[in-house]
């Protein structure tokens, strides 16, 4: 059974072009389920794999505490591997193909309001190198949508500042090119002429967001620098790198976005992903409504 585990995840890296943290999750996933074929179903291949096995595995999981978008995540790894091995004939049947996912009502995504994505983006306050890289770098990633890691890997050669846009390198190295606004070009040409080089402190490094040390900016040094320009705003809730990606999506389909727009500019590979953000706007306006209808 593992040679075929190998063929599968060689098959995701190669032709799928999967980032390698996912790759280790599937194969780690991958491998506990055919350790439970092999000891509790005694099951010595995947042709003899039913779906009564499957349904077996997903409710071991379930008795093991896992929620249900966690087992419907599991699913959907069993789905891509037991469709692999079909295509590829190395079976004859698919076990997983009537099984129904068992995930719960996905968890809308948190997101700042407009006048809070504001109020956070004028924070960085005040002369010198670090409040103006730290504008560059909210406004940058509210005006791209740019997922954290993609932000602080961004590389000089990524910048077409000649054409407003940036290049972003996401999940399974695919790359795609996003407009960066006219705010945010003028403040990140502003850091880069008068911010960066004193940060750089005449080290060579081709990333754009440096630290005070002059080495590349970290994921962690932005998210606490998030934190605590977010208490400066004033904001109450929790702010995170990601919920500035959330707000960037929903604030473009409310202003009247096309949804395969913001799907590109995202970088994802399924609408549906995308779709998610109509849904929180159908749920604001509901809140909306119910707050203030006098039927409400």
């Amino acid at each position: 059974m593992d040679r075929y585990l190998d063929f599968f995840i060689n098959y995701l890296k190669v032709e799928r072009g999967l980032a390698e943290n996912t790759l280790v999750a599937y194969s780690r996933d991958l491998h506990v389920y055919i350790d439970y074929l092999m000891i509790k179903v005694k099951a010595d291949s995947l042709e003899l794999v039913r779906q009564a096995d499957v349904l077996a595995y997903l409710g071991d999981l379930k008795k093991n505490g896992l929620s249900p978008r966690s087992r419907s995540r599991a699913l959907t790894v069993l789905r891509m591997f037991h469709r692999f091995l079909l295509r590829e004939k190395y079976v004859a049947t698919d076990p997983t193909a009537l099984i129904e996912s068992p995930r719960s009502l996905r968890a809308l995504p948190k997101l700042l309001s407009q006048i809070e994505v504001e109020a956070l983006l004028d924070a960085p306050r005040g002369e010198g190198e670090l409040p103006l890289r730290d504008r560059a770098m909210l406004e940058t990633l509210y005006a791209t949508g740019m997922r954290v890691s993609e932000l602080v890997g961004l590389k000089l050669g990524d910048l077409k500042l000649d054409i407003g846009c940036v290049n972003a390198f996401g999940k399974g190295s695919k790359q795609r090119l996003i407009p960066l606004g006219e705010v945010a070009l003028e403040i990140l040409r502003d850091y880069l002429q008068n911010g960066r080089p004193k940060l750089l402190k005449r080290r060579v490094c081709d990333q754009i967001f440096l630290n005070r040390l002059g080495r590349p900016m970290s994921r962690q040094g932005f998210w606490k620098n998030l934190k605590r320009y977010a208490r400066q705003a004033g904001i109450k809730h929790e702010v995170y790198p990601h919920i500035l990606r959330h707000s960037f999506a929903t604030h473009l389909l409310e202003n009247g976005a096309d949804l395969r727009a913001v799907q590109t500019m995202l970088g994802h590979a399924d609408i549906s992903t995308t779709q998610i953000y109509t849904h929180v706007i159908q749920e604001r306006l509901k809140k909306i409504h119910q707050q203030y209808h006098p039927r409400g």
